[in-house]
Parts: C-alpha cells; sequence; structure tokens
C-alpha cells in the first residue's frame, strides 16, 4: 500500500488526522524509549517434564460472551478513509479467520460524515467475532450523549462499545478537546442507557487501580488498560503539530505513563472480577503470556496488526500463527494446558528472584 492515502470526497480533519496517525505511526520514531511495557520484570519458571501433548494445549477463551480461538484482540486503530478502510477489512477477515476479537477505530468520524461509516463497517466480513466500537468518552463533552453512542453501535453491529480516555494526547493535539470535566457521570449514564457492555480504555498511558475502582462504580463492564510502553501517542502528535509549543509538547511527555505490566498486576489484584484487557506495547506471544499470568482475561495488540496490515494478508496471517505458537510453547513448557490453568499457576516470577530456584 506504499505511502499512497485516498480520498472520500473532501476529508474532515478528523479523517484527515486519522491517516497522519497511520502514517506517522508507522514511519516515525514514535514508540516509547525511557518506558518499557514492564514485562521485561518477569520470567517464567522452565517445566523440562510438562506431562503434557502439545497437541492437547487449549488457548482458547471467552469474554464478554464471546468464544475466541486465542486470547487476543486487534485493538482499535483506524477508520474513515479508504485507506483505513482496505486496513480494517484486512483486519476483519484475520480476525473471522482464527476468531480473535477486534476493536475499530474511532466513530466520531462515522457521526460527523456518516458517508464515510463503509470504511468501518466490517461485520459481513467477521461475522462470529467480538466486535468492538470505539469512541472517545471526551466527546460526552462535546454533544455526543448516548443516542450518538447506540447509533454507532448499530451502524457497526456491534457487541460492545468503547469510551476511550486520552488526556494527554488531546492536550498536545493542536485540534484537542481537553473538556474532562464530569465525564465520571455521564460514562455512567451511558453504561445505564446501552444494551451492549461498556469497557474504558486508556490510548498509551495506563489506567491505575484508583481509576478503574471510579469506573466500576459507575458501572464500567471491562477495563483496557492501554498502559505506556509501546506506541507514545504524544510523540505522534508532537509529529504532527505545526506548533513549537505542540511540538516540545509531545517530546516532553514523550515517556509520561504507567506501564502495561503494572497497571494489569495492581488492577487484577484489587479486582478479580472486573474483565481485564491488556494492551500497550505487546510485541509477541510471550509478552500475552506475561500479561494473562499477571491477570488480564485478553491481551491487545495494535502496531504489530497495522504494520502486517499495510503488507499483505499472508503477513498478518503469518503474525497470528506465531502469536499463537508463541502462547501455545509458553503453557507447554510451564506445564499449562489451558489458559485458565496458566492464571492460578505460579510460574511467572519476577526476574531478580530466578536465583531462588
Amino acid at each position: 500500500m506504499g505511502d499512497r492515502v485516498w480520498e472520500i470526497g473532501k476529508l474532515t480533519d478528523t479523517q484527515t488526522r486519522k491517516d497522519d496517525h497511520i502514517k506517522i505511526c508507522l514511519d516515525e520514531k514514535v514508540q516509547f524509549k525511557e518506558v518499557k511495557n514492564g514485562l521485561e520484570k518477569y520470567i517464567f519458571i522452565h517445566n523440562c517434564l510438562p506431562e503434557l501433548d502439545y497437541e492437547n494445549i487449549n488457548i482458547s477463551t471467552n469474554f464478554l460472551g464471546k468464544k475466541l480461538n486465542s486470547p487476543l484482540l486487534i485493538s482499535s486503530m483506524t477508520g474513515g478513509t479508504e485507506n483505513a478502510q482496505i486496513i480494517n477489512q484486512r483486519l476483519a477477515i484475520i480476525a473471522q479467520k482464527y476468531r480473535l476479537g477486534m476493536g475499530i477505530g474511532s466513530g466520531r468520524v462515522i457521526i460527523e460524515k456518516p458517508e464515510v461509516a463503509k470504511t468501518f463497517q466490517i461485520r459481513s466480513l467477521c461475522p462470529d467475532i467480538l466486535l468492538l466500537a470505539n469512541i472517545g468518552a471526551v466527546q460526552l463533552n462535546y454533544g455526543y450523549t448516548w443516542r450518538e453512542c447506540l447509533k454507532l453501535i448499530e451502524i457497526l453491529e456491534a457487541d460492545g462499545l468503547i469510551l476511550h480516555l486520552n488526556p494527554l494526547q488531546e492536550c498536545i493535539q493542536s485540534e484537542g478537546d481537553t473538556n474532562f470535566k464530569d465525564l465520571l457521570v455521564k460514562i455512567g449514564v451511558i453504561c445505564e442507557k446501552l444494551p451492549v457492555p461498556v469497557i474504558v480504555k486508556e490510548v498509551g498511558n495506563g489506567i491505575s487501580a484508583k481509576i478503574a475502582k471510579k469506573l466500576m462504580e459507575r458501572g464500567i463492564q471491562a477495563i483496557d488498560v492501554a498502559g505506556a510502553g509501546g506506541t507514545s501517542w504524544a510523540m505522534v502528535e508532537s509529529e504532527r503539530s505545526d506548533s513549537k509549543l505542540k511540538r516540545e509538547l509531545g517530546k516532553t511527555f514523550a515517556n509520561w505513563g504507567i506501564p502495561t505490566a503494572d497497571c494489569v498486576k495492581d488492577i487484577a489484584k484489587k479486582y478479580p472480577d472486573i474483565p481485564l484487557i491488556a494492551s500497550g506495547g505487546i510485541r509477541s506471544g510471550l509478552d500475552v503470556a506475561k500479561l494473562l499470568a499477571l491477570g488480564a482475561d485478553i491481551v491487545g495488540l495494535a502496531y504489530p496488526f497495522l504494520k502486517a496490515a499495510m503488507t499483505s494478508m499472508e503477513t498478518l496471517e503469518e503474525l497470528v500463527e506465531l502469536l499463537n505458537a508463541e502462547i501455545q510453547t509458553v503453557l507447554f513448557c510451564t506445564g499449562n494446558q489451558d489458559i485458565n490453568s496458566l492464571q492460578k499457576s505460579d510460574d511467572l516470577i519476577i526476574n531478580s528472584e530466578r536465583s531462588l530456584l
């Protein structure tokens, strides 16, 4: 697909921003540098006698009432342009083939420009998967209500709605929406009104256990921590800004956030019953397995899927096959036949404890 950008009529500011995001994420150095996802602190205890048949390893799971063949979620990325449409279609086909969960990019542009809804509408390509719509929670302070959220769900035939929180990104974004006042109450209204589960996620700076508790008290049915360690959206917005102040602001906060592993560990320990998605800097099935062992139910990846989708369907298939094989290998080499067994085990330890084995 190269660097080509297609247009659907005249692009809105939101559409232009979405294509900018794709290009910058792929072409520029916008990954966290100083802050890692936290998983480097952990290792698995190797089991040289697993007493299992590798062929019987089971990595399937259930999340929000849907069965997934592996604990993978294609995290929300894009939509609104023809470039994004191709990406979404490829991802949907892969999600259906391997029965993965999938989030769709922010649907705000659908409300602004309904004719681009087709760039998001992928349900016909993935009729059986867990499909999640997505919109910025801050839009609830800019004219959006539960009615717009419901409309988005209906248009996309989604199984749930992600409300994403991105205060840092909005601070640095030239056209950012920064009024986050009283959002918690409005999120609660969305939870009450919608007929599908509502999930809250960050966009790469993490959700603490303290905030998770407040969200749960308002009726949120799942949390995606989207911690620090992957793509730095502060740097993404810095790269695309024409403002010197905004560019410098993005550089200052390029490594701001809570590492993904820390978010998952803290929330899972204090609130083990909340369905928990781990995302933020996940690059391998080994990362996925570590997060499952820390308490996540499923694990979301964005950048690896975006990069593969921009290449070919074959590359996407190779990515999923590798991720699944890596997860299965962890289970096999720790002596766990399924994800539930891994989550109940004590096979993941802090690296510094290796000498105590």
